[in-house]
């Protein structure tokens, strides 16, 4: 660990809450459609439907958005009503709406860590709602870059490495998703930290355990600073 010199953030749900707004509006989508629809097969098909997209669209919440019009327009054989299609755009306004908040303590690691190490964002979506986030949560000052990737492969975090112009023994990344925050980075030749969020993606889940000599996985952002010791 004396190794480490840039410490790489992931935003939603590492950050700030996120996840969360997404499985609320899910649930208020399959309730009007529930006249179309049973809300387990709503469930299913959304996720299909996104992952249809996701090659298309990409991560965030219009992409979303636009995956819960389709959907609707699918499940209804295109007879869901104008009013409910004005709902799902609200939905999708209320999200990029919604206030940030903070987890536990993330400002007060942040503010420590900044003194002794680069700290940056490294992170999937849209580019304008992610800048948006960033700016009403007031944690701009502490990040040295922004990365807003299109996905979390070690391509991207390559490039991303490539691009801060230092080795990957000396980058470490913390994140709530093994599979986009921890597998790809290990694979490169970096440190991971995974700090596990309550709820994950469908889509980020993987069914494995990681254990490796440059991975660790934390209860909470406070625990970074004794980790790091």
């Amino acid at each position: 660990m004396k190794n480490i010199k840039t410490i790489a953030f992931d935003a939603d749900d590492t950050l700030w809450v996120n996840e969360t707004f997404f499985r609320d509006a899910e649930h208020t989508f399959c309730e009007l459609l529930s006249d179309y629809i049973d809300y387990d097969n709503c469930q299913k098909r959304l996720f299909e439907m996104e992952m249809r997209n996701l090659a298309l669209y990409g991560y965030g919440i219009k992409p979303f958005t636009l995956s819960l019009i389709e959907c609707a327009q699918e499940v209804s054989d295109g007879k869901v009503s104008n009013a409910i299609i004005g709902d799902i755009i609200d939905l999708g306004k209320d999200m990029l709406n919604a206030p940030v908040t903070l987890l536990p303590h993330i400002e007060e690691v942040l503010e420590e860590l900044s003194k002794d190490y680069k700290l940056v964002v490294a992170t999937k979506g849209d580019l304008l709602d992610q800048e948006r986030k960033l700016e009403k949560s007031g944690l701009s000052k502490y990040f040295h870059h922004i990365e807003v990737m299109s996905d979390k492969q070690p391509a991207n975090y390559l490039k991303l490495i490539k691009h801060l112009d230092i080795d990957p023994t000396s980058f470490l990344m913390v994140g709530n998703s093994l599979k986009s925050d921890v597998l790809p980075v290990l694979e490169v030749g970096s440190y991971a930290v995974h700090i596990p969020f309550h709820t994950t993606w469908a889509h980020e889940q993987v069914d494995i355990e990681v254990s490796h000599e440059r991975f660790k996985c934390l209860e909470d952002a406070r625990s970074l600073s004794s980790f790091l010791s």
